[in-house]
């Protein structure tokens, strides 16, 4: 039997004030004159960024939920070049230590999705250049934590730049300049509009990377609608990590608004996929990307509930019978 387990994105819906992902803007900053007390601010921020992510992960604890996603913008300002030389990580070293020890002790599977314009394939080298001064900050992030960054960072492939195929090749080219400790730690995703699972699987195959498939992505964008054929091979490029297979799960807004992500997730559609991988693997883990986050996860489980295929194991996790 085939082992599942929900996880939600980067914030609440139930925990009032609980945003990691307060912010400063760049013209914020330069407002105020005197630059020590500008990154004072900065620090502040952050903090409190990260303690509303502790609280968000004694949130999950209490409800059973053991897969979440951490926002992107826990640190404002961190990459930007105006700061360059700025050492964040130094006054957040206990907030940093606190999270990572709460999330090992939970047992809690934590991962980053870096923002759209992280972009490897990119045919500039400052966006390059960018791109991985931004995947570096986040392995600083999860080794200040004390957590494995190995497999922790969702990334697309990138973008068509008018030839996929020339945008296929030149992730592969732009991959060999990559340092090391930032390849190990990206995972690729098939997106919605130009590159596919058979083009991710590619580059998933050729560089020994786990490929997280997105269902509904996959719907959005295709060659073949006939997936499953190709599952097998997913799974096998997360034969070497350490951590189960991870999916994502949504559901479209409508059908005008296909490619945008509905409040909750279709328990149907998300069965529509479990039935078709059932004992292909011993746990999946499943990310749900629904605009009511944690809200969603707990609808999707009181549907699942009422289901007699599957076994229950707890608020967020269940087996496939």
């Amino acid at each position: 039997m085939t082992i599942i387990r929900l996880g939600y994105v980067a914030m609440s819906m139930e925990l009032s004030n609980s945003s990691p992902s307060q912010t400063m803007t760049f013209a914020q900053f330069q407002k105020l004159t005197n630059r020590e007390a500008a990154i004072h601010k900065l620090e502040r921020i952050a903090k409190s960024n990260l303690n509303n992510c502790l609280r968000l992960l004694k949130h999950n604890k209490g409800n059973e939920i053991h897969f979440f996603r951490f926002s992107s913008r826990l640190i404002p300002l961190a990459n930007h070049e105006a700061l360059d030389g700025w050492n964040y990580l130094s006054p957040l070293k206990n907030e940093l230590e606190e999270l990572g020890d709460f999330a090992k002790r939970a047992e809690m599977r934590v991962d980053f999705h870096p923002d759209h314009f992280v972009l490897l394939n990119s045919p500039k080298k400052e966006i390059l250049k960018n791109s991985t001064t931004a995947l570096a900050m986040h392995v600083r992030l999860l080794e200040a934590m004390g957590i494995d960054p190995a497999h922790r960072c969702v990334l697309h492939v990138g973008g068509g730049y008018k030839d996929k195929e020339q945008a296929l090749e030149r992730f592969l080219h732009n991959w060999m300049y990559t340092p090391q400790k930032i390849q190990q730690t990206v995972i690729l995703e098939n997106d919605d509009t130009t590159f596919t699972l058979l083009d991710t699987l590619y580059l998933c195959e050729k560089l020994n990377v786990p490929l997280v498939f997105d269902y509904h992505h996959h719907l959005a964008c295709h060659e073949t609608e006939e997936w499953a054929k190709y599952w097998t091979r997913v799974v096998n490029t997360w034969s070497e990590s350490p951590l189960p297979v991870k999916m994502h799960i949504s559901s479209p807004k409508s059908e005008k608004e296909f490619r945008s992500h509905a409040d909750y997730v279709d328990v149907s559609m998300f069965f529509d996929f479990l039935n078709e991988i059932r004992d292909s693997t011993a746990q999946i883990d499943c990310m749900i990307e629904a605009k009511q986050k944690d809200g969603a996860l707990f609808r999707l489980m009181e549907e699942i509930k009422k289901r007699d295929d599957v076994e229950i194991i707890d608020q967020s996790t269940f087996k496939l019978k």
